[in-house]
């Protein structure tokens, strides 16, 4: 590498280097720019960062590297990141800056939910950008503490309209959170830019041959190259006549290090390792310490002469992985010996955390005190880091705990922390420490639940090695009998979840299962006849459901919905618990049973808001995909699909392998696209089969129903539902029994449509709901002879007019216009087929509207295109952003509801202006919004 006065040249980087200058050229143009740089140690990536920052005349840059030693402390990275833009802290609404103050330690509260934090730090980025474009620098974001990398990554994917980049540096294996950003891999140099920065670095005369030993064997990483001239001896770079080693890997070229750092007097090997031990880099800190371990900081002069480290303001090494070198280097006793000097010298009372961090670093074998510590100090934790700080020390904590019994309750905290904090293995781990011990009844029952839980979030991931999800359920069936006597709360919950487990599994898992759960379960019934709360009364009413039939358990589920939907608006902060794998199935399938969509839009509704207000992290993208699937009811598929977008962006940020989203299925269906939606539901059969999951496999039975029935091809449809309803899946069963009757109809397949209508007026006839009153006698009505099939669909669109489900209202008109042409009622067919032909058209049903297109063709009528109507022209997000602009609130509102920045929005609603002919959110009021 050589320098030409400001700027670097690296050589054999041409590519990388233009691609760098596109991120200063982006941000310089008003836009943002998001980065990752993929590489091994020492391969380059920390130069081209460098490069990067010459680049950045003009720009403010603000920069982090991650630190291994420092992967534990919540917020840490995040924390050094943000430093130098406090000053715009005020900027900030006050819930983020309420969140962040406590998130950093300069303040007291509540455990802020990390998608606040997030929030608040995308609004602190917007706002340093008023006066120049904003360049964020992460090295080694693989050692960065999970949140603050979690968090980055959350703001990264959210830049849209601000110019502000963001450039990540990250080992090849690591930082998975940053997956699915734009990445460059950084390689290897060319053999013929090897050699010429190896003879750059080389002193005297090194022989050819060697030369091009040394080039293969360090396989062209640069910082291998460089430190050859260290590594090899001049016998074996003169001729070769030494031994060479067979690798040139990242440890060979840390091992360079510790050799130079090994041959530094032993008070400078004291400092650095000093240095390496206390990641911010606080000089005030590191001269403290040293003062207590009695080495004068003079004594670091020799490694400031060998290039290894700077002292200033803030202690830098040259090169992170000097910093790791210096650690490692060290024995395992002048590590501990360092860390006591460290949490000496630390302040207790403004930085508890890392007080008690490395007060644990510096005991060995088992510390009961230390111990207490980390118990007390994860409580503090939590209020700054949330969850996943407090999982760190209540790990450490059962680590040092000597005493069986409280070791295995500190570690069984600790994994139901790690759980929580979406660290599965570490979880897994101290679950098995805290089973080895002697634990008390209920917590070896709350035990049981835990591994049942991570089991059963395991199996809907796919995750290799995981069980099938039925299996999951015996689990939480043997937890919730355990706790029957002893928390009778928690004993419902676990039935519940075995429940949800059950309905998942299916038509894959055992037969019978799911009714013999509720059999057993039956039993907690008659341990009280007072139910007063409204999770009571719904664990009785699934119990009659899957035990009765169709038309048991109507009442008390009726009874306990209502009771959510009033507990939901009255206690917003109650609904919170509801959003645990079991209740979101259950609540919406027993709501569909009970064919009422307004229980399902109240209850999505609330779960929705709350989860935004809190910034809930792990509920949150299941609220969107149920608050997605009353919009699917109602008709607005673009609404439905940004809910689901949102969803997956915010489980890219923490769980990337996370559930099949069911209602992506179902709109792809309703789409109409047969090349897309048979791609999807392809691939959504063969992850039901792998993991077991029974109801997905339904639920792809179904979508093809809908798919084909709207292409028609009725014969293909009716195997599809036919197929599907084999097996009762409680919520969507009826669904698919109305595409049986539609596609058997039209093949003539009438003694199995027959059989369906008897089942659908079992299940909707006791509604009693105009949904499914309407949705009984439309399929009634294509089945009836001519003389009472008008009546029947005239009842039916009676009653599916006074409710608010669009694609059953649709269908009916649809289904009635056919009948009214085959018996030559021309003009009343033309109307309602018009009705259907212009509601599927405004869906964005298309398949469907190309149905109902053909029938008016052949009752002559001139099919008119549709004008295009106010928000077809937008983007999901637009529109979605226009709805909330016309209903009133503010661009910051809008922001902090849609976890995007003030400045996307607006951008969003310029592009919205200019589409839609308008020049002020005024004009946005007086437009009709279909979806």
């Amino acid at each position: 590498m050589a320098s030409h006065g400001r700027a670097q040249h690296l050589h054999g980087r041409t590519a990388e280097t233009a691609a760098l200058r596109q991120v200063t050229k982006s941000i310089r143009s008003g836009t943002s720019h998001v980065l990752v740089l993929r590489g091994e140690a020492g391969v380059g990536k920390t130069a081209l960062l460098n490069l990067l920052r010459g680049e950045g005349d003009g720009l403010r840059c603000v920069q982090v590297s991650g630190v291994e030693s420092d992967m534990e402390l919540a917020y840490a990275g995040l924390q050094q990141l943000c430093a130098p833009l406090m000053d715009h802290l005020e900027d900030l609404a006050p819930p983020q800056r309420d969140a962040l103050d406590v998130a950093f330690g300069r303040g007291v509260g509540p455990p802020p939910e990390r998608f606040l934090v997030g929030l608040a730090v995308l609004s602190l980025l917007a706002a340093a950008v008023h006066d120049q474009p904003l360049l964020c620098v992460v090295d080694d974001a693989q050692w960065l503490d999970q949140v603050s990398l979690q968090t980055l990554g959350f703001v990264a994917r959210r830049l849209v309209a601000e110019p502000v980049a963001m450039v990540f540096a990250a080992r090849t294996e690591g930082a998975e959170t940053l997956a699915g950003l734009p990445e460059l891999r950084v390689h290897g140099l060319s053999d013929a830019d090897a050699r010429t920065l190896l003879d750059q670095a080389m002193i005297g005369v090194v022989d050819p041959n060697v030369r091009d030993r040394v080039v293969a064997e360090t396989r062209g990483n640069p910082l291998a190259l460089l430190e050859a001239p260290r590594t090899y001896s001049a016998a074996e770079l003169a001729g070769g006549f030494g031994p060479l080693s067979a690798t040139g890997s990242p440890n060979r070229i840390e091992e360079s290090y510790v050799r130079r750092i090994q041959a530094l007097p032993d008070a400078t090997r004291q400092l650095l390792l000093l240095a390496a031990a206390e990641p911010v880099g606080d000089s005030a800190l590191f001269l403290r310490a040293a003062a207590r371990l009695g080495i004068a900081v003079d004594a670091l002069s020799p490694a400031e002469s060998a290039g290894v480290i700077e002292f200033g303001p803030r202690m830098r090494f040259h090169h992170p992985l000097i910093r790791a070198a210096a650690y490692r280097a060290a024995d395992l006793a002048d590590r501990r010996k360092i860390h006591a000097a460290l949490a000496a010298a630390t302040d207790a009372d403004s930085d508890p955390d890392r007080r008690a961090w490395h007060a644990a670093n510096s005991v060995a074998g088992t510390d009961d005190s230390v111990a207490a510590e980390l118990e007390d100090s994860a409580s503090r934790a939590q209020s700054r880091g949330g969850i996943a700080a407090a999982a760190n020390f209540l790990e450490r904590a059962a680590v040092l705990t000597s005493d069986p019994d409280l070791r295995g309750s500190r570690a069984l905290a600790a994994a139901e922390a790690k759980r929580d904090s979406a660290d599965s293995a570490s979880a897994y781990e101290l679950l098995t420490i805290a089973e080895l011990a002697p634990l008390p009844e209920l917590q070896r029952a709350r035990a049981v639940r835990l591994r049942a839980q991570m089991e059963f979030v395991s199996s809907r991931a796919g995750d290799s090695g995981a069980p099938r999800v039925g299996e999951t359920a015996a689990g939480l069936l043997e937890a919730a009998k355990r706790m029957e006597d002893i928390d009778e709360f928690a004993s419902r919950e676990s039935y519940l979840e075995a429940f949800a487990a059950l309905m998942y599994a299916g038509r894959l898992g055992q037969p019978g299962a799911l009714v013999d759960a509720a059999d057993t379960a039956r039993t907690a019934l008659t341990r009280t006849s007072d139910l007063p709360r409204a999770v009571d009364l719904f664990f009785r009413g699934v119990i009659e459901r899957v035990t009765g039939g169709a038309r048991a358990g109507v009442e008390h589920l009726r009874t306990a919905l209502d009771a959510m939907c009033q507990l939901a608006e009255a206690s917003p902060g109650e609904i919170l618990r509801w959003l645990v794998p079991a209740f979101p199935i259950l609540q919406e399938s027993a709501a569909h049973e009970l064919w009422d969509e307004d229980v399902v839009d109240r209850l999505s509704a609330a779960i929705v808001r709350q989860a935004r207000t809190a910034g809930a992290l792990a509920g949150l993208p299941q609220a969107l995909v149920y608050r997605a699937g009353l919009h699917v009811l109602l008709g607005e598929l673009s609404t439905a699909t940004t809910l689901i977008a949102e969803a997956d962006s915010i489980t890219a940020a923490t769980a990337p392998n996370g559930p099949v989203r069911y209602y992506s299925l179902v709109i792809t269906a309703w789409r109409g696209d047969p090349v897309a939606a048979m791609r999807l539901i392809d691939a959504a059969s063969s992850d039901a089969e792998a993991r077991g999951e029974g109801r997905l496999l339904g639920l792809t039975g179904y979508a093809t129903a809908v798919l084909y029935n709207g292409l028609s091809r009725y014969e293909e449809a009716f195997s599809a539902a036919r197929e599907v309803c084999e097996y009762e899946d409680l919520g969507f069963y009826s669904w698919a029994l109305h595409e049986l009757v539609d596609a058997a109809a039209h093949i003539g397949e009438l003694a199995a449509a027959q059989r369906a209508i008897s089942h659908i007026e079992e299940r909707a006839g006791a509604s009693g709901t105009p949904w499914g009153l309407g949705a009984m006698a439309s399929a009634r009505a294509l089945l009836a002879d001519n003389d009472d099939a008008d009546q029947l669909f005239t009842e039916a669109l009676d009653h599916l007019c006074r409710s608010r489900v669009m694609v059953h209202q649709a269908r009916t008109h649809l289904a009635y216009g056919e009948w009214l042409r085959r018996v030559n009622r021309r003009g009343d067919a033309r109307r309602h087929l018009n009705v259907a032909h212009e509601m599927f058209t405004r869906m964005g049903a298309q398949a469907f509207a190309e149905r109902t297109r053909r029938e008016l063709i052949a009752v002559g009528d001139k099919v008119r295109k549709q004008p295009v109507a106010s928000g077809d022209q937008l983007t999901a997000q637009e529109a979605q952003i226009a709805r909330l602009a016309a209903d009133g609130l503010t661009n910051q509102e809008i922001g902090a509801q849609l976890f995007i920045s003030v400045h996307t929005v607006e951008w969003h609603l310029r592009k919205v202006f200019v589409k839609l002919g308008i020049t002020s959110r005024r004009s946005l009021r007086t437009l009709t919004w279909s979806d």
